[in-house]
């Protein structure tokens, strides 16, 4: 855990389950964003204890990842906490449309849960007794957003920077706009002029300008060629759900790849295999970075 402030606690999480911020405020408590239901009950025990007997009255989600919002559910039912997500994604929730929601396309897991209300850029909140703007952050995700307390030059950045990258870029896999919006939220963090960033995964950082050179390099590299872009996605989702389930048959990984969405317009719109050919090489890839294994028929998770 990283304390920012004696009232704001970061819990760095693993790559399965997104950061999440505790903000203490002397007549509220907030939790920005609430990893990925696999590890529900460890994110609850996590906000139990930083709560210290406190009531959790608000979630707030950047975005609608599993990986962000898989914790929602539990914390609803355990606190009847307040939950607060982009207002481009409401009417989604509220008719819970997994066809336009992100769980269906990547074959993830996010439990059912309701909205309270909504954010949208140029919004302000108040979180830990401090005032923070509301960001667009379209790039990664069409819908994030990003949190900026101007007073204490304390960025969440969710998804859209990490010390050492951002998120795959999603929308640019179904063939819509990705890379200039990245770009654009890149230009908005720098003029931001922050001292410090809570990124969506990995440890909290202070070298902005060097964070930001990194990811601009990263962006012109997939940007030059898309289906770079497209093959880190492949390997990213895959990773993704050996982490979730440690183990698949190997035989099996050609009809799930067939089966997801994001996949599927991967591999039409980039990759020019069938999702089938693109998930034998996808193994190999995962295998060959030491990220997986194989072993009696099995895929494993590894490194």
């Amino acid at each position: 855990m990283t304390v920012l402030h004696d009232n704001i606690h970061v819990f760095e999480r693993g790559w399965l389950s997104s950061n999440n911020i505790l903000m203490l405020g002397r007549h509220d408590a907030t939790l920005v964003d609430t990893g990925y239901v696999l590890h529900e009950q460890q994110t609850l025990a996590l906000v139990r204890h930083g709560l210290h007997g406190r009531r959790l009255d608000r979630i707030v989600n950047t975005h609608l990842h599993s990986d962000h919002c898989g914790g929602n559910a539990i914390l609803q039912a355990h606190f009847g906490s307040a939950t607060y997500i982009p207002v481009s994604e409401a009417d989604n929730v509220r008719r819970w449309d997994e066809d336009k929601l992100s769980f269906k396309a990547t074959g993830q897991t996010c439990p059912r849960f309701s909205i309270d209300g909504t954010l949208s850029p140029g919004d302000k909140l108040t979180m830990a007794d401090m005032e923070w703007d509301v960001l667009g952050a379209p790039g990664h995700d069409a819908h994030s957003l990003m949190l900026f307390c101007a007073q204490e030059g304390i960025l969440i950045s969710a998804d859209a920077l990490w010390q050492n990258g951002f998120g795959v870029i999603f929308p640019e896999l179904d063939g819509q706009s990705g890379f200039a919006e990245e770009r654009a939220t890149l230009d908005l963090i720098e003029s931001l002029d922050a001292r410090v960033v809570v990124p969506g995964h990995g440890a909290v950082f202070t070298d902005v300008a060097q964070a930001l050179k990194r990811a601009r390099v990263r962006l012109d590299f997939l940007s030059g060629n898309p289906a770079r872009n497209a093959e880190y996605a492949v390997k990213v989702l895959l990773k993704f759900l050996l982490l979730e389930k440690q183990r698949m048959k190997v035989d099996d990984v050609p009809a799930l790849f067939a089966s997801l969405p994001v996949i599927v317009a991967a591999s039409q719109n980039y990759l020019g295999k069938s999702p089938e050919e693109v998930a034998q090489w996808t193994v190999k890839q995962l295998v060959r970075a030491c990220s997986a294994r194989i072993e009696d028929g099995y895929l494993l998770n590894d490194g």
